[in-house]
Order: C-alpha cells, then structure tokens, then sequence
C-alpha cells in the first residue's frame, strides 16, 4: 500500500521539482515584491483631486499604503495609519492611502475615510493598476519611496502585530525614523499580511 501511494506520488514530486528548475520566481507566497523602482502615477482621490508622485517631490519620502474598507486587518491598523500621519506630516513626510479593491466603491472609500478622521490623501486605484505597478497584495501593505527618484526604499508591513498591544516591531515608522536621521534604512524588507486586494 505505501509503494503504491509512493508510486502515485512520484509525478507530483516530479512536477514541482521541474516548476523550480524552469520557473526559478515561481513560488506560493505573493507578498515578495521584486518591483525596485515605480514610475510617475496620478490618481484620483475621493474628492475628485489628482495625486502624482512628482507632487511631491520636496518630501523627504513618500510613504504608499494600500488599504480598504472592509478588511478587517487593514481597519484595526486605522488608528496607527492616523497616528502615522500625524507624526511625520510635519517632518515632511507625505503619506499617501491606495484603495484597489473592485469591491470598494470611491463613494464607500470617502465615507470610511471620513468616519475615520484619515488626513491623508485616499486615492481610488480603478483596475488595481497601481496595486499591479507595485506588485502590491495585501491591505494593509507599505511602501517607501525616494521622492524624487521613486525607488523603493522600504516595503512590508507596518508594524508586526494586528494587535496594536501586542506590537514589538514598528517597522515602517523605525525605516523613516533612520530617513529623517539621514541613515540607511536598516531592514528594507518585511513581510506584509492582512487581507488579499481584490482585484479585476
């Protein structure tokens, strides 16, 4: 019975072994963006006004998260992505919000937007173009960009805890903290989790 189950499962073992070998960038977790450096984009915010990147290149970085209305993870990170507004727009930083999702209206966007005092810029990604541009899949997922040349400076989670009492790492205000101090960013990647974009 093992034998033949063995037998059975040979094939398999074959497949993804071959998969490995030919497709080298092949692999199950979404999160491990190779994207280094992002074109001029505009977008629309929810109240009609358009957002380009080169907008804001006297910033001294241009923070991109990508968010939605219904995820709950992304909703129990509202608070902090206020808080981290609130912290470093004064330090000139630009915080930008991107919302993908086909199943979230820009009317459902500027309501939830509203309810939840977000001072920044809330953009409406239609088709999820950005997301792709990014190779962005979760929300909430960061980004930290040069704002003048538009390389990706930092990109992952923003901090690693749902749970904001339970948070030992904040890693995207610890990546623009060594910004503001003229330091290298000393851990450029993290892993981001929360709920897939919903895409076309």
């Amino acid at each position: 019975m093992f034998k033949k189950m063995f037998l059975i499962s040979l094939p398999v073992i074959a497949l993804v072994f071959l998969a490995l070998i030919f497709f080298p960038g092949f692999s199950s977790n979404a999160t491990e963006a190779t994207t280094s450096k992002i074109e001029n984009f505009t977008l629309t915010d929810i109240y009609g006004n358009n957002h380009s990147l080169k907008d804001y290149s006297d910033s001294k970085a241009i923070v991109i998260i990508f968010i939605a209305t219904q995820c709950p993870i992304s909703n129990a990170y509202n608070t902090r992505m206020v808080d981290l507004y609130n912290n470093y727009h004064e330090k000139n930083i630009t915080v930008l919000g991107i919302n993908s999702n086909k199943t979230e209206s820009i009317e459902e966007c500027k309501t939830h937007a509203e309810e939840h005092g977000f001072k920044f810029p809330v953009l409406k990604d239609k088709g999820n173009v950005i997301a792709d541009m990014f190779e962005a899949y979760h929300t909430p997922e960061a980004y930290v960009l040069n704002s003048k040349t538009f390389e990706v400076l930092y990109h992952g989670r923003i901090d690693d805890s749902r749970d904001i009492n339970n948070v030992e790492s904040k890693d995207l205000a610890t990546a623009l903290d060594e910004i503001l101090a003229g330091k290298e960013i000393s851990v450029t990647s993290t892993k981001a989790f929360g709920c897939s974009i919903k895409r076309i």
